[in-house]
């Protein structure tokens, strides 16, 4: 009977584990965490830094894996597909759960309906790279020159629909410019045809531009945070232009945590601590604020407040743009 007792009490003990990580009762089965894009883009980066913090609180792995495509909605798909056990989860950037709701006439799944949101993650800006032999070196600069020279500019996008098309299509109409916009199968090739003069500029992500800035293979314009980033602090802000349109500019993006709908609430509770507390580790915070990235954590309903505001907010920007 005691020894009955004994292990009751151990079971009761280890419950709560169990529930939060369902993997260790599973002979060190991986935690699965889908990024819907490329490896060595700007999100595959944040997750894969990410990843080795996580599994440290957790204990036990974290895989990447990367399921790319369709505005990175298939790796929501994959996600909704799952079992709400806490083994599968997303990595997601927040253009699939506010903009492409907006823009796609077959959007897969309904981001308020058939996710569970965990935890914010990160907070992001974009920062306007141009070829080094443009003739303009500052935000006014540019605005005359695309007045003078109407529908010669052309941006780069990571595709239509994507926050970096959107942004730089919002600082056009807000400027009062005309440019074309280039879209690609991802940022990646979008810089290499800014440095190689096929293409203008494009807006890019602080963490993944900033280093083709500072080895000097493109020039930075301007950032799109109504305050100055830490990782470029020579670079102005748009509103800081005097550009009477784009005074408030304010366009940035996010990566949040995501599981499947259905997942049980006190797994939520404590997966949401354990992404946290792994992002309060001091070697990853020091490299996210290397990279330029905004600390943003917070409950799940700060996600899902959050993606409920910003796909309103792109409703407005959106009309007239549609993906198949």
């Amino acid at each position: 009977m005691h020894a009955f007792r004994r292990l009751a009490t151990a079971a009761l003990a280890l419950a709560p584990f169990a529930l939060a990580l369902p993997a260790a009762a599973q002979e060190g089965q991986p935690l699965r965490l889908i990024v819907g894009y490329a490896a060595g883009g700007p999100v595959d980066q944040g997750a894969r830094l990410f990843a080795p913090a996580l599994s440290k609180e957790l204990g036990v792995p974290v895989m990447v894996e990367n399921k790319t495509g369709a505005n990175a909605t298939i790796a929501g798909t994959e996600v909704v597909r799952s079992k709400p056990d806490g083994l599968t989860l997303w990595f997601a950037a927040s253009p699939t759960i506010t903009i492409s709701p907006n823009v796609m006439t077959k959007m897969p799944f309904d981001p308020a309906k058939d996710l569970t949101p965990v935890a914010p993650v990160l907070s992001y800006y974009n920062v306007l790279v141009v070829n080094n032999n443009e003739p303009y070196k500052s935000v006014r600069e540019l605005v005359s020159y695309a007045k003078a020279n109407p529908g010669k500019l052309a941006y780069g996008s990571a595709g239509v629909g994507g926050s970096n098309h959107l942004g730089a299509l919002l600082f056009a109409k807000r400027s009062g410019i005309d440019m074309n916009h280039i879209p690609y199968k991802g940022n990646a090739p979008a810089m290499t045809d800014v440095m190689g003069g096929q293409l203008n500029m494009m807006l890019d992500i602080i963490s993944t531009a900033s280093n083709y800035i500072h080895s000097g293979k493109v020039r930075a314009i301007a950032v799109t945070s109504p305050q100055r980033n830490a990782s470029l602090p020579d670079v102005p802000t748009f509103a800081e232009s005097g550009i009477e349109g784009l005074k408030g500019f304010d366009v940035g993006g996010w990566y949040g945590v995501y599981g499947p709908k259905g997942m049980a609430p006190e797994l939520v509770a404590k997966l949401n601590k354990a992404v946290k507390a792994a992002l309060a580790q001091p070697d990853l915070k020091k490299r996210y604020k290397e990279l330029g990235y905004d600390e943003w954590t917070g409950a799940p309903q700060k996600l899902a407040e959050r993606g409920a505001q910003e796909r309103a907010m792109w409703a407005t920007v959106t009309q007239g743009i549609v993906v198949d």
